[in-house]
């Protein structure tokens, strides 16, 4: 699909890819995670919005699915009458490879800082979006991420000891960076270690911490997509 600018300008261009590559087995479900229906609508929709806001003044948007889902999602934009803006993208064999994907598709934009979501993650507020943003724009590296509510414990050889949950952070999506960090993070070999973006850019520059929030949840489980039909309610 074509992309189109919003019409919200910000000082610094701002740029977002949502990596939608889940097969849905967790779910126990007959089609991928990212398709199936929140109030009616598919996940990835409620998403995809979230970041078409006007007053985020995101200058496009690159939803990275596999290839094989392509015309799925293209049925599924014909039936709900999906007109947001927004470019489709092949992803890869893992999800570093998928944001790598999205990224060269940016390779034209000389600056900006671009938002790496997780496609299944619908409910996160405009707020939490935009205080990323703005980290990133000061710091060149910003994630959100909330405090752990239960008590944590690390595990060892003897058994298992309790942990400062204060010092603990879980951590969530959007990650915001400065595009030519990410693309500097991006041309190093992937590590299996990496398992956000902000592991794959630490090396290379500190990450800030922007306060998420409890309602951006990730919906893997049957149960998270009972919770986000009655938050969205």
């Amino acid at each position: 699909m074509s992309s189109a600018a919003a019409s919200a300008p910000t000082q610094t261009p701002r740029f977002a890819i949502l990596v939608a590559g889940g097969s849905g087995t967790r779910m126990g479900a007959d089609r991928p995670k990212q398709f199936l229906e929140l109030r009616g609508e598919p996940v990835l929709l409620h998403t995809l919005r979230r970041f078409s806001e006007a007053a985020l003044g995101v200058q496009e948007c690159i939803v990275v699915l596999p290839a094989a889902q392509f015309e799925t999602w293209q049925q599924l934009c014909t039936l709900h009458h999906i007109k947001l803006p927004h470019t489709v993208v092949a992803g890869g064999e893992s999800r570093w490879a998928s944001v790598r994907n999205g990224l060269a598709h940016l390779n034209a934009q000389p600056a900006g800082i671009i938002a790496v979501h997780d496609g299944v993650r619908p409910l996160t507020p405009l707020s939490v979006i935009e205080a990323t943003y703005a980290a990133a724009a000061v710091h060149g590296a910003a994630i959100a991420a909330v405090t752990p509510k239960d008590s944590v414990r690390g595990l060892s050889k003897e058994g298992s000891y309790a942990l400062d949950r204060s010092r603990l952070r879980l951590v969530q999506t959007p990650q915001c960076f400065e595009l030519g960090l990410l693309r500097r993070a991006y041309q190093l070999p992937e590590l299996s270690t990496f398992t956000d973006d902000a592991s794959v850019v630490e090396d290379l520059h500190p990450i800030h911490i922007v306060p998420g929030d409890y309602r951006n949840l990730k919906i893997t489980t049957p149960e998270d997509l009972l919770l986000a039909e009655a938050l969205l309610g």
